[in-house]
């Protein structure tokens, strides 16, 4: 997959199959989206093309927006050159670009530096300055400057409006079943390994501690996760640990993984944790030991819930 860091970096001597969007998370809508693109760039003739933003227009448009993301660009550009797509221009998002009329938009970008033969859409789609444009002004515009203009239907996508912000809540809530039910995959948060206080080392459950580098990424609702991880091209399960640890008193979040059955060095390494589902919120406990009778009630529910998946 190309990718080109602005609009006007872009350049193919082919037309283009395009569609766009902020396509955070990259969930079960968007791959209805975007698979349509890709098979109509089956052949020579044309390629497939995605237009998406960094910042989110939200963090630019909206004074105090605290919107969190669902993919970090890394994230969202490994999940697009999974499905194949050939070409990602992610734009700098800014107020001078959001100020370009619906037709502009079309004319400058899509027509004169995309070559566009075609644009594939979701059923809710709006553009141009103040999101004024909808379908209708983009067929306009297609007649206009000869290309077509394709829209998938709500009934495509499963018949359930599927959306981002959806999602959001659904994590922001610690609901990781649905939330993972209109992804398509299970949530994931990559990050460094750090040192911690080390205290899980103390009672029987080593912690890697992670450190998540991009501070607009969602971090699922406080409490205890069921997850996964790829570990030397072998899928580890464990818990994963969202809070302020209250029983030890530690103030700042933090992110915390016991494996099971794993013994190792994880330090510094990058390592992506999915999450399965959440077994309970956070508690603070009189003692640490009935800390650790909590943790052990916590693994023997994780292991009973991989073994009706299979996964052990």
């Amino acid at each position: 997959m190309k990718i080109f860091h602005s609009i006007k970096d872009f350049s193919s001597p082919k037309k283009t199959i395009l569609t766009l969007g902020t396509f955070d998370g990259v969930h079960i809508g968007h791959k209805k989206i975007l698979e349509k693109v890709i098979q109509h760039t089956h052949g020579e003739e044309y390629e497939s093309l995605v237009l998406t933003f960094f910042p989110h227009p939200r963090m630019i448009l909206q004074e105090r927006s605290e919107i969190r993301l669902l993919n970090t660009i890394s994230e969202k550009v490994s999940l697009l050159e999974q499905l194949g797509i050939q070409n990602l221009v992610i734009h700098p998002f800014d107020e001078s670009f959001s100020r370009l009329t619906a037709e502009e938009f079309v004319k400058t970008v899509l027509v004169e530096q995309f070559k566009i033969h075609k644009i594939i859409i979701g059923y809710d789609h709006r553009f141009g300055r103040n999101r004024t444009a909808d379908i209708h002004n983009l067929i306009e515009f297609g007649e206009k400057y000869n290309f077509e203009v394709e829209q998938i239907s709500a009934q495509e996508i499963n018949e359930i409006s599927v959306s981002s912000t959806k999602i959001r809540n659904a994590i922001q809530e610690g609901n990781m079943i649905l939330a993972n039910k209109y992804l398509g995959y299970n949530y994931f948060v990559t990050g460094t390994v750090i040192k911690g206080k080390q205290l899980g080392r103390t009672i029987g459950f080593p912690t890697a501690n992670l450190t998540i580098e991009e501070d607009y990424k969602l971090i699922p609702l406080k409490g205890v996760y069921i997850v996964s991880s790829l570990i030397n091209n072998q899928e580890i399960y464990g818990m994963m640990n969202i809070g302020i640890n209250p029983t030890v008193g530690v103030e700042d979040l933090s992110v915390e993984i016991h494996y099971l059955d794993f013994e190792g060095d994880l330090y510094n390494q990058k390592i992506t944790v999915s999450i399965l589902k959440r077994i309970r919120g956070e508690e603070k406990f009189d003692s640490i030991l009935l800390l650790k009778e909590q943790i052990e009630k916590d693994k023997t529910q994780t292991l009973i819930y991989l073994d009706t998946l299979n996964l052990q």
